[in-house]
């Protein structure tokens, strides 16, 4: 991609549509290789930014998923100790002597998704999503130092494995506790906000194709009003989608109260948010 205007005009042929700053993120971040970290709040789009680069490159997309208590073991590598245990029973059974250094070779490795990333041989480098690092342990982003910054990880028995081509990593964070100052400075930044009512309605279209127009009009300016109301969880462009596309399976081309009503599960995931979208809904005009 050579320039940000390219990067738009990739990204927009596999539908997903960004605005400037984040089209000049992702520029940046290929031109320099470096990591971006996708900052925002939940459902606007920073999942399906990673997915839409691998789609427009062209290239493999690997995705950990990060969650609490994330080892190493389940995002970096393992041995696989099964196969090792087998082959120390065949060694056994045909008396030979096995060591460490024959059960501690790459072919009792298993890759997972960042050492895959690493490792990766194909012409085009892949695009590594580290989703939601906010739900990992502090610890867990030490791990990530040596990757991050060298795209290389050791493994004591076989030494440093050095990408070739660095993978493109990309990671995503819903700023559900604070990240480490060394992580962040590994990485270039940006925060997505949640589009206009304009931009929200032309990502909906392409999401839901078969939506009518003033659906995709009217639902689009309700969550924008939903979304200035004190709510526990204020729904974002994924509920949006999810929305207009139950709102189009029920057969409803234009919004009225009684079908946000109906359909008021797929937007509002509290008992409390029920209420206040509810009520919005009934004071809008039908």
């Amino acid at each position: 991609m050579n320039s940000p205007e390219d990067v738009r005009q990739r990204l927009d042929a596999v539908d997903y549509l960004v605005d400037d700053g984040l089209a000049m993120a992702v520029f940046l971040a290929l031109r320099l290789g470096k990591p971006l970290l996708l900052e925002g709040e939940p459902g606007v789009g920073k999942t399906a930014a990673a997915k839409a680069l691998a789609a427009a490159l062209a290239t493999d997309f690997i995705r950990l998923q990060c969650y609490e208590g994330l080892t190493a073991g389940e995002a970096l590598y393992e041995w696989n100790y099964q196969r090792q245990l087998l082959a120390i029973r065949l060694a056994e059974a045909r008396q030979e002597k096995i060591g460490d250094a024959d059960l501690f070779t790459a072919e009792f490795l298993q890759e997972r998704p960042i050492l895959r990333a690493v490792r990766h041989e194909g012409s085009t480098p892949p695009v590594l999503l580290i989703d939601e690092i906010d739900r990992a342990d502090d610890e867990f982003e030490a791990l990530l130092f040596e990757f991050l910054g060298e795209a290389a990880i050791t493994v004591p028995e076989l030494g440093t494995f050095t990408a070739v081509r660095p993978p493109i990593v990309v990671l995503t964070s819903n700023r559900s506790r604070d990240l480490h100052d060394a992580l962040r400075r590994r990485c270039l930044y940006h925060w997505i906000e949640f589009p206009s009512p304009s931009f929200a309605a032309e990502i909906v279209r392409r999401s839901v194709p078969g939506a009518s127009a003033p659906l995709i009009r009217g639902a689009t300016e309700f969550i924008g009003r939903a979304r200035g109301l004190e709510l526990d969880k204020a729904p974002g462009l994924a509920e949006t989608i999810d929305w207009v596309s139950a709102l189009t399976a029920l057969g409803v081309t234009d919004l009225v109260a009684a079908d946000v009503v109906s359909t008021i599960g797929t937007i509002a995931k509290t008992p409390d948010d029920r209420i206040a979208v509810s009520r919005l809904a009934t004071e809008e005009p039908s």
